[in-house]
Formats: structure tokens, C-alpha cells, sequence
């Protein structure tokens, strides 16, 4: 649901799509790159709420790990997605309730509801929570690690072509099957509880005490895992008040599944998730440990089976606070606040210590330019002048045809810095950016000069401004596209309508460091150089 809201909200930043017929004239005040990056930071935060139905969770989950920057109206913005996603999925669950819409229809807003566990806890029960947090963050970060290796494995497979993808798919989903149907045949039968709240056993699509060749008013606790939707199981680990529904042995065999097969998994050519097997892995590892301290400890296993999945998220994710609040939202339970910020803090401390989060981890794997929050100490010893990319490419601010050619067709930069010369100025300066797209629309427009003067306003009353805006993905001018004759090469072409004229910019001497943290923090694409020189104020 994250990738899906936010490849909805990428459609609409690109002005929609022309080969479905779907462009409206409003979107284009969204052709730029803040905007687009507002649009997709609001369709994750609207895929976590439409999936977890937690609003609140959903905005901090953008605040957190989708968006690199932040900004008061950004807050507000993913705010109102996420409460409008809130509205129209509570009016589709009214609507659905009839039971017309099969299990889309069921529960509420919230999703596993323990808030009618007794929540009081005393030493050893810290002591237990402690203990979660340490196993599930040494558990996370060995699920990352093998997560990575199973990754590069299958980029391996992927690339010999679409009949190996479909092939591996099929294995896994043998290999599924397989541990589903076949390990509750390893369980033994329990005798239905006499207090059952349900139907024992349940003979329906979904829901707990699946029979699964158990004489009558006998259940199979494996098979109520197996043989339900996960949603079902994590709801049945979740429940209170049922010590004994499940053996000790049937969660370990169950967690070792769960945790297996969510490695094996995942980076498949079908779309198999993250989220929710790792909340049903550290929901079982969570009831597990529960059924271990049930001697001592005075929570219920229920509650333990949460902070198990707390654990195993903090030790995967390495979120804490939007996962804090999208647990909390799932289970309606406040009381359990406390808790869960303990073990997520210890989980996610305990993970750092060997490797990074798995979202990390699998953008590094991609190859994708992402700057992390903070600097590398590295950078404290370094310089902005120490990393530039050179030889420097710059144009006049009035500038042949032939000298901008040659550059976009030898270079690959996207940015290119505009300088002011005599007779335009008293001394060369810096006049602004130009970027690569804008030019190849300038181009095209063919708003030349045979003498080398500053054109003004004229070059935008031969181009609409709407064609500078930014393109979408793969809709943009390329080189190939130009049409320029060999006598217009010795033309000139203002550069200055075009121009960026206040472009960020920093010192030579300045620490790479903090260079690193304006460029991340402000969003920028481009950061100007520039010779240290004499103040001209403070």
C-alpha cells in the first residue's frame, strides 16, 4: 500500500498520463520538484493509513523515513491526506458492513484490539520486555543481513529474463505451500476450551481453532496459523486472555517458518510485502517468550506477543516513533505506551550495532543516490573545494548555439552555472544556474540572435512558460529531439530568462560536512562553489 499510494501520487506530479487519457489541466502547477516530492511523501503516508488504518501513524511515518526533508506545510499537507484517507475508508467499511464486500467489510478502524487485557506489569516483566528488545534486535539484524544476501542472489536470477522470474516464483510458491499444508501434520490435536468465545472448532473461511483433521471439539493451533489470511493470525497471536491456545513447540515451529519464508520471499517478481511478515514473525517470537515467562510474569501473553512485534520491527525497521504510534493505533491500547517505547529503543540500539535498516539496506542494493541524515565523520576533514567535479562547464550569460550543444551532447551534468562577462558586467560573476531540461525547451524554441544582446522577455513570448515546467518520467526533450541547422550553431541564445539568478551557494573553505547537511536539509539538486572572498556584510 506505501508503494502504491506513492506510485498514484508520482502519476499526478507528472501531469498524469497521456497514453490512458488521463490529464487534467490542474495538475500541472505540480510540474516541479518540491511539489512532486510533497505529492509522493503524502501517498506513503496514505498507503500506511489505508493499510494499518492508523492516520496519525502514517504521518509520522512519512516524517520519518520517506521524506528527506521536512517542513511545517508538509506536516499539514500529509495530515490532511492521511485524515481524508480516514474518512472515505470508514464510510467503504459502513457501507461494506452488510458483509456484500466479503472481509473488507469486517472490524473497524482498528484492526487487533487488545484493549480489554489487564495491563500491569511488574520487575521481571521489565526485565522480560528487556530481554524482547535485546533477541528482537539481534533477530532483526540477522533477518536484514540474510535479506540483503537473498536480494543479490535474485538480481542474479532476475536478469536471464522473464521465464526464470516466473519460474522462481513458482518454487516459492510450492515451497510456501508446502510448509503450510504440511507442518500442522507435526502438531497434535488440543481439546476446544470450554470458555471459547468462537465457534470450536471453526469450520469458516477465516477466524481461529481450525480443525484440520482433528476429531470433533479438537483443534489444530498449527493450522489456525498456517490456514488463515495473516491478518487472522496475527489477530489469534494477539489475543488475550488464551495462555494455553497455543503450544510452545507450534509457535517456535511457526516463527522459524514465518522467518524463513519472509527472506526467501520477498524480492520476487510478485509483490509479497515487508511489513506484515514481520509483525507476524515477531508477533509468534513475542507470545513464545510470553509462554516462557508465564511463571513469573504477570502480562498476558497477548500483550507479549505485541512488544514481540514491536522488537522485530524496531530491529528490522529501525523506526521508533512512527512505529510506536502505528502499534498503538492497531491495538487501542494506551497503557501498553510505555512498553513499547522500551523495547523499540533497546531493539533498534541493539540492530544499529551490526548493520543498517533493511529500507537502507535495499536502497543502497538498487544503487539509488540517497544522502543519509547526518554526515560521515570523513567529511569533518574535508573541504567543499576538495570535492567538486571538474573541468567546471559554464556558459555566458548570453551564449553561442554550437558551445551549448557541444556541452549537453559531451557532458551528462544536469546544472550548469551562468556567468556574467564584459560587456554585461564589470568582471565575471556568478549570474545564476541554468539546468539541462530548460535549456533543451530554449533550444527547440529556437529564440536566437544573430548578434551576441540580452534578448529579455522576448525569448518568453516565443515560449509558453508551461513548457519549461518539469516533465514526467521519460516525457522530457531529449537531444535527439533538436532540430538545429549547421548555420544556426553560430547564433547566440539569453541565457538569463532561464536562469536561476539566486542559486545556493557556499564557500571553497567551507566543511564538507555542514556543505552536506544544507544540501540534504533545503533539498537541493545543485550547490554553487565559489572563491572565497571579501565580506560585504553580516
Amino acid at each position: 500500500m506505501v508503494h502504491t499510494g506513492s506510485c498514484i501520487a508520482s502519476l499526478i506530479g507528472q501531469g498524469g498520463s497521456r497514453k490512458y487519457h488521463l490529464t487534467w489541466r490542474w495538475l500541472r502547477y505540480f510540474k516541479n520538484d518540491r511539489d512532486r516530492r510533497d505529492l509522493i511523501t503524502c501517498g506513503a503516508a496514505a498507503g500506511v493509513a489505508a493499510a494499518f488504518r492508523a492516520p496519525v501513524g502514517g504521518v509520522l511515518f512519512a516524517l520519518e523515513e520517506a521524506a528527506s526533508w521536512w517542513r511545517s506545510a508538509l506536516l499539514w499537507r500529509t495530515f490532511f491526506t492521511t485524515a481524508v484517507v480516514a474518512i472515505v475508508l470508514r464510510g467503504f467499511i459502513q457501507l461494506c458492513s452488510t458483509g456484500t464486500c466479503g472481509l473488507f467489510g469486517q472490524g473497524g478502524l482498528i484492526m487487533y484490539d487488545i484493549s480489554a487485557a489487564n495491563v500491569v506489569y511488574s520487575t521481571p516483566d521489565i526485565l522480560a520486555v528487556i530481554l524482547l528488545g535485546v533477541i528482537g534486535g539481534i533477530l532483526g539484524s540477522l533477518y536484514n543481513y540474510l535479506v540483503d544476501k537473498v536480494l543479490r542472489t535474485y538480481s542474479i536470477i532476475n536478469e536471464r529474463g522473464a521465464a526464470v522470474k516466473i519460474l522462481l516464483v513458482i518454487m516459492i510458491s510450492l515451497l510456501t505451500s508446502i510448509c503450510s499444508y504440511g507442518l500442522p501434520w507435526l502438531a497434535t490435536c488440543i481439546p476446544c476450551p470450554a470458555d471459547a468465545s468462537t465457534s470450536c472448532p471453526n469450520t469458516d473461511v477465516s477466524g481461529n481453532y481450525k480443525s484440520f483433521q482433528c476429531p470433533p471439539g479438537h483443534y489444530n493451533d498449527l493450522a489456525s496459523l498456517f490456514l488463515n489470511t495473516n491478518d487472522d493470525a496475527i489477530r489469534n497471536l494477539l489475543s488475550t486472555n488464551t495462555v494455553k491456545e497455543f503450544h510452545i513447540s507450534s509457535l517456535f515451529i511457526f516463527f522459524v517458518a514465518v522467518y524463513c519464508l519472509g527472506i526467501i520471499t520477498y524480492g520476487i517478481a510478485i509483490p509479497s510485502g515487508l511489513f506484515i511478515p514481520v509483525i507476524l514473525a515477531g508477533s509468534c517470537y513475542g507470545r513464545l517468550v510470553g509462554r516462557l515467562f508465564e511463571p513469573i510474569s504477570k502480562l498476558d501473553v497477548g500483550l507479549f506477543s505485541l512488544l514481540g512485534a514491536a522488537s522485530f520491527l524496531g530491529g528490522t525497521m529501525r523506526m521508533t516513533v512512527s512505529l510506536c504510534v502505528i502499534l498503538l493505533e492497531l491495538t487501542n491500547d494506551l497503557l501498553m505506551l510505555p512498553l513499547v517505547m522500551l523495547v523499540l529503543l533497546i531493539s533498534k540500539t541493539m540492530g544499529d550495532m551490526f548493520n543498517k535498516g533493511v529500507y537502507d539496506q535495499i536502497v543502497k542494493l538498487k544503487g539509488l543516490p540517497y544522502m543519509e541524515a547526518h554526515p560521515e565523520p570523513y567529511m569533518k576533514h574535508l573541504i567543499a573545494r576538495d570535492v567538486v567535479t571538474g573541468p567546471l562547464i559554464t556558459f555566458s550569460g548570453v551564449e553561442k548555439v554550437g558551445n551549448i550543444l557541444h556541452s549537453l551532447k559531451n557532458t551528462g551534468h544536469n546544472g550548469f552555472p551562468v556567468i556574467d562577462e564584459p560587456p554585461f558586467s564589470d568582471a565575471p560573476e556568478l549570474c545564476g544556474l541554468v539546468l539541462r531540461s530548460k535549456l533543451l525547451v530554449l533550444l527547440k524554441g529556437k529564440a536566437f540572435s544573430k548578434d551576441r544582446v540580452l534578448a529579455g522577455n522576448k525569448v518568453l513570448r516565443k515560449i509558453s512558460e508551461l513548457d519549461f515546467a518539469k516533465a514526467g518520467s521519460g516525457k522530457g526533450l531529449k537531444l535527439e529531439d533538436l532540430d538545429i541547422q549547421e548555420e544556426e550553431w553560430d547564433m547566440y541564445v539569453d541565457l538569463h530568462p532561464i536562469a536561476n539568478t539566486s542559486p545556493y551557494t557556499v564557500v571553497e573553505t567551507m566543511s564538507l560536512a555542514k556543505a552536506a547537511v544544507l544540501f540534504r536539509e533545503l533539498g537541493l539538486r545543485h550547490m554553487c562553489v565559489v572563491p572565497k572572498s571579501q565580506e560585504v556584510g553580516l
